[in-house]
């Protein structure tokens, strides 16, 4: 059998078998990714990222091979999550430029769409790594570009992108050592290589045994979860780990209210990769992504707000990752099990769910009863679906929601309307409201009993938020100045000043009144315990009869969140 063309059916077709390869082996391409700090399940990411693109195709209907590597292309890229989805978009993202414009391709076009994909992925990475899938991809693109000098056959072409992509896989140990010391392939390339068997098979119509880079899947995931891994990351500690914060942001170029610069490419990345490591950016004419480990997540946020608006955020604490796959260490029961009986839900007659930002805010959700965390807040709203999914997830008779957040109650109210489970809003406008509706939360009651327990409760705190204005105004008779710190009470701006302190201290001093006895003052990720003891000792010596808790959540945006009750 020989083709010399590619038409759109016969490429759409080879699309969705690389889809369905690499979907079938994500878990074993999860099992693989044994890294001490992980940001997330290779196999899992690729699976979704590449689903994201086929969803794409098959909705826009398109009707030449170019037009449906654009489609692909931008699902791809709306759709990416955690570095191998977002190289992997990128490598599609060069492929689809190669095609752009043909109704159908040869196979000259098809063997060079594969370079111009590495090219693409390559200036993605700041700091490309040997062993990864960009190794994988950029060896086995050289092969269907040397192949095409000796034949027009697109199945001959794949056969030996294939064939070296496979070979390239199995040296990857000996290019990363730390693959080479627990005894595996690079996830990343072992999933890229999946999608490429699809490819293949689709192409010939027959079925093709797939070549065993590794130990049988039930060995390798021992592996991953025993001494060899622990033999690779005990030497880490967290200290070791220089950027905590695995921090991904999408932002819509020349979107919103916060834009102040031009989007350049190499400026933005420069800027970027002054403040972490592990940073990629990928961007089109509408939309700029990131991925970067850093100690900073909120100044990667700010500054991307620079040039438009976040689309979705995403941060992880790495440390804390680390310190959960440490204490993994010595257990004896069979690990799938184990696996699965952690991505299990319990059942619940009530469950609540809360949007919120910042580890230690969701921990204090977490340890009120709240079962489910939707990540998001100021600037990063999750969107109706969202909501719905993490009702239909939470594995409960009866949902309430917790926006925390006056922009996202509208969704959540949405997500409500269209929920086949019955759910409910408590409408929280900010984190204080919610952690305070908690001490209403009865997991055994009624829908209808706890939502009114809980507004009922909500009702008795009032809420401070510190930020940093972002441009000179006037609000309400109060002058504000660019880069002073705001004291907003009740959604209410009453304050600012050029200090920190100064301003928060101002903010809850004005708050409290001769019925208050208590203020939780949350300190986010941009000050520090010292800040919070500062501000704490001011206002305890301002008024005798308060109490002042501080606890680290971590938040985004907002300096300090203050409740007094």
């Amino acid at each position: 059998m020989k083709r010399t063309v590619l038409d759109v059916e016969a490429f759409i077709s080879m699309l969705e078998v690389g889809g369905n390869r690499l979907n079938e082996n994500a878990e074993y391409v999860n099992s693989l990714n044994v890294f001490p700090v992980p940001d997330g399940d290779t196999g899992t990411n690729m699976n979704l990222t590449y689903t994201s693109g086929i969803e794409r195709v098959i909705k826009q209907q398109s009707e030449t091979v170019g037009e449906v590597g654009q489609d692909l292309a931008k699902g791809l890229l709306m759709g990416a999550r955690g570095n191998s989805g977002v190289i992997l978009s990128q490598l599609f993202r060069g492929f689809a430029k190669a095609i752009e414009g043909k109704e159908t391709i040869n196979a000259e076009d098809f063997a060079n769409a594969f370079q111009r994909g590495i090219d693409t992925a390559v200036k993605a990475v700041m700091k490309p790594v040997e062993g990864t899938i960009l190794t994988v991809a950029r060896e086995s693109a050289a092969a269907g570009v040397k192949k095409v000098q000796e034949t027009d056959d697109i199945i001959e072409i794949m056969t030996a992108v294939l064939d070296e992509a496979q070979t390239s896989l199995e040296n990857t140990p000996n290019l990363l050592p730390v693959l080479k010391e627990v005894g595996v392939v690079d996830s990343g390339g072992q999933g890229l290589v999946y999608v490429y068997h699809g490819f293949l098979e689709s192409l010939t119509g027959e079925s093709i045994p797939v070549k065993s880079s590794n130990p049988a899947k039930a060995n390798v995931t021992e592996l991953a979860h025993q001494e060899n891994f622990f033999n690779t990351s005990h030497s880490v500690s967290s200290e070791d780990i220089h950027f905590g914060y695995c921090t991904e942001i999408m932002v819509k170029i020349g979107d919103g209210e916060t834009v102040t610069d031009e989007f350049d490419y190499d400026t933005f990345c420069n800027h970027l990769d002054g403040i972490g490591d592990s940073l990629l950016v990928v961007a089109d004419d509408e939309i700029v992504k990131v991925h970067v480990h850093t100690e900073q997540p909120g100044e990667v946020m700010n500054y991307g707000q620079k040039f438009g608006s976040l689309v979705k955020i995403k941060v992880d604490n790495m440390r804390l990752q680390h310190d959960d796959i440490l204490e993994g260490k010595g257990a004896t029961h069979d690990h799938s099990d184990a696996a699965d009986a952690k991505k299990a839900v319990e059942h619940s007659n009530l469950a609540v769910i809360a949007v919120a930002a910042g580890p230690g805010i969701e921990n204090l959700f977490k340890d009120m009863g709240v079962k489910s965390i939707i990540s998001g807040g100021q600037t990063m709203n999750p969107s109706t679906n969202d909501i719905l999914e993490a009702i239909n997830n939470a594995n409960a008779d009866q949902v309430i929601i917790l926006p925390n957040n006056k922009n996202i109650i509208m969704a959540a109210n949405q997500a409500v309307e269209v929920s086949e489970i019955p759910a409910a809003v408590v409408e929280t406008k900010f984190i204080s409201q919610g952690l305070t509706a908690m001490l209403g939360y009865n997991p055994e009651g009624k829908l209808e009993d706890v939502k009114a327990a809980m507004a009922d409760e909500m009702a008795n705190v009032n809420s401070g938020q510190i930020t940093v204005a972002v441009r000179d105004t006037t609000v309400d008779g109060l002058e504000i100045h660019k880069d002073h710190f705001m004291g907003i009470v009740d959604g209410k701006i009453v304050s600012e000043d050029k200090d920190l302190v100064q301003e928060t201290i101002n903010m809850i001093n004005g708050m409290i009144d001769e019925d208050k006895e208590l203020v939780t003052l949350i300190f986010g990720e941009d000050t520090d315990q010292a800040t919070a003891e500062a501000v704490a000792e001011a206002v305890e010596n301002a008024n005798e009869d308060i109490e002042v808790e501080i606890v680290d959540g971590g938040q985004p945006v907002y300096h300090f969140l203050a409740s007094v009750e």
